[in-house]
């Protein structure tokens, strides 16, 4: 990635780095915004993370590929499941910021071995139609195919819906994951973090 943020376009408008500083991890920086359909006009903003590139991956019902459940079984439970929270806890705060799984609107697929909950993923609806997936797997069983089988339960839900399933990713890990599935990447994004 460019050690140098020089532009990056945000929801609300473009946002300009106006010090053009190499990133130093999670430090402030202080960006300058414009606001799209008004030249001239800005205001200035403290971004206090790059965030991106992030992966957007979206599948369609024909290209979509389930996959079964194997070892872990599958479970469709309420958002507010406390289970959740507990995976949430043991997954950590970054990676279950990641997954957003306390956004969703769709009911929680949980992947259970041995009785215990280590993998869940979910949706939030968006006005567009399309389904934001979440996906977070216990650190533990990583690798063993629960990020796999509950985004494959989620897809699903969203496809049926009426939907169309976006994955975003960061890690090579979950962007491999939606490729399995077959989610398709049409491009990336980058993303920031407003201080304050």
């Amino acid at each position: 990635m460019d050690k140098h943020v020089r532009e990056v376009v945000a929801a609300r408008g473009e946002i300009r780095d106006v010090r053009n500083e190499p990133q130093r991890g999670r430090s402030a920086h202080r960006h300058e915004r414009r606001s799209a359909g008004r030249p001239g006009s800005t205001s200035q903003v403290q971004l206090a993370n790059l965030l991106g590139p992030a992966a957007l991956a979206y599948v369609c019902p024909e290209a979509f590929r389930p996959v079964r459940a194997g070892a872990s079984t599958v479970e469709q439970l309420p958002a507010s499941h406390p289970g959740l929270r507990l995976l949430e806890q043991a997954a950590g705060r970054e990676d279950a910021g990641e997954a957003a799984l306390d956004e969703i609107t769709s009911p929680v697929f949980a992947g259970r071995e041995h009785g215990q909950m280590v993998g869940a993923a979910g949706y939030r609806a968006w006005t567009s139609r399309t389904a934001h997936v979440g996906v977070l797997t216990a650190p533990a069983a990583r690798g063993r195919g629960p990020a796999r089988v509950t985004g494959s339960a989620t897809g699903a839900h969203a496809l049926t819906a009426g939907l169309l399933p976006q994955w975003r990713a960061r890690p090579l890990a979950s962007q491999s994951v939606a490729a399995v599935l077959g989610f398709e990447e049409p491009g990336c994004r980058p993303g920031v973090e407003i201080a304050g």
